[in-house]
C-alpha cells in the first residue's frame, strides 16, 4: 500500500513537471511569435519612413534644381546684356583679375559641407550684386534692360539661397550651416568708371560659372543623398 502511494506521488510529480514544461514551451513559442511580429512591424515602419523621407528629399531637390536651372540661364543672359551695355572693350572687361570676388568652386568633402558651401556662396554674392546694381544705376538710363535683369537675377539668387537652406535643414536638422570661413563678404574699395565696368563683368561672369557648378553639384547630390537607404542625417 505504501509502495502504491509512493508510485502515485512520483507519477503526479512527473505529470506536473511535464505540464509545466509544456506551459513553458508554449510561452516561449508565443513570445518568439510576438517578437517576430514586432521585428516585421519595425522593418516595415523603417521602410515606410525611409520611402517618405526619400520622396520629400526628391521633391525639395527637384524644386531647387528647377530654380537653379532658371538662375543659370538668366545669369548667362545677364552677362550678355551687361557686355552690350558697357560699350567698347566690353569683351576684355571679364578677363581682368579682380580681388575679393567669391570663388565659383564648391568646397567640402561630404554632402552636408557641399550643400552648405552652395548656400554660403550665394549669400556672399548678394552684396556684390547690390554693389554692381548701385554702380550701374549711375552709369545706365533708368529704363535700362540691364538694371531690370540685374534686379531679377538678384531676386532669384535670394530665392535660391532660401531653397538651399530649406533643403539643407530638411536633410541635416542636427547640423547648423557653418558660418563662412572668411567671415563677412569683403567688397572692393571705391572704383573709377573703368574699374566699375571691369568689376561688374567679373562678378557676373564668376556668378555664371558658379551657377554652372551648382547645377552639376545638385544632380550629383541627388544620386548620393535622396536615394540612400541609410538615415540621411547620419553624415
Amino acid at each position: 500500500l505504501i509502495g502504491s502511494a509512493q508510485f502515485a506521488c512520483d507519477t503526479e510529480r512527473r505529470m506536473n513537471g511535464h505540464v509545466k514544461n509544456m506551459h513553458f514551451q508554449q510561452f516561449m513559442e508565443t513570445a518568439a511569435t510576438l517578437l517576430s511580429l514586432l521585428l516585421l512591424m519595425t522593418v516595415d515602419s523603417t521602410k515606410t519612413v525611409a520611402a517618405s523621407t526619400n520622396q520629400q528629399c526628391g521633391n525639395l531637390l527637384q524644386q531647387t534644381l528647377k530654380i537653379t536651372r532658371i538662375v543659370h540661364k538668366e545669369s548667362g543672359d545677364l552677362i550678355k546684356t551687361y557686355k552690350a551695355a558697357q560699350g567698347e572693350m566690353s569683351e576684355l572687361f571679364c578677363k581682368v583679375s579682380v580681388n575679393d570676388i567669391p570663388d565659383p568652386n564648391i568646397s567640402g568633402l561630404d554632402p552636408p559641407a557641399r550643400i552648405a558651401s552652395i548656400y554660403t556662396h550665394l549669400q556672399a554674392f548678394l552684396p556684390h550684386f547690390k554693389r554692381v546694381y548701385k554702380q550701374q544705376t549711375d552709369l545706365q538710363s533708368p529704363g535700362s534692360p540691364l538694371l531690370k535683369e540685374l534686379t531679377r537675377v538678384w531676386d532669384r539668387t535670394e530665392s535660391l539661397a532660401s531653397f538651399i537652406n530649406t533643403f539643407y535643414q530638411s536633410l541635416f536638422p542636427n547640423l547648423p550651416i557653418p558660418e563662412p570661413a572668411g567671415g563677412p563678404t569683403t567688397l572692393p574699395p571705391a572704383q573709377n568708371v573703368f574699374q566699375q565696368k571691369v568689376y561688374g563683368c567679373v562678378v557676373l561672369k564668376t556668378y555664371k560659372d558658379f551657377m554652372s557648378n551648382v547645377s552639376k553639384e545638385l544632380r550629383n547630390i541627388k544620386s548620393k543623398v535622396c536615394t540612400k537607404r541609410t538615415p540621411i542625417n547620419a553624415f
